[in-house]
């Protein structure tokens, strides 16, 4: 079966770069398959699209993050991480990571609360 988790530091201080990685087992990362994504929610939001890594290494971003962001992947662990810089309280927001695969996200992490808070 087909498993994401989400992990790292569940506070981070503004100004400086929150930092997560998405463990994959039961598909590849480097699949044509999927596309390893990153999607958040803050308080009382809507989800988010973030970005994500092809399974060539393309990177895609949302246009409003894309200046503070980076994806990349570890294949040999078949897990993808994410890099927000200079975050502030507005960052704050539960994490997902995800696959997507013909136009749809079709497997999700259980997502991990992230707190921007000085």
């Amino acid at each position: 079966q087909v498993q994401l988790q989400e992990s790292g530091p569940g506070l981070v201080k503004p100004s400086q770069t929150l930092s997560l990685t998405c463990a994959v087992s039961g598909a590849s990362i480097t699949s044509s398959n999927y596309a390893a994504s990153w999607i958040r929610q803050p308080p009382g939001k809507g989800l988010e699209w973030v970005g994500l890594i092809a399974y060539d290494g393309s990177t895609y971003y949302s246009p409003s993050l894309k200046s503070r962001t980076s994806i990349s992947r570890d294949t040999s662990k078949n897990q993808f991480s994410l890099q927000l810089n200079s975050v502030t309280p507005e960052d704050t927001a539960v994490y997902y990571c995800a696959l997507r695969s013909w136009s749809t996200f079709r497997y999700w992490g259980q997502g991990t609360q992230v707190t921007v808070s000085s």
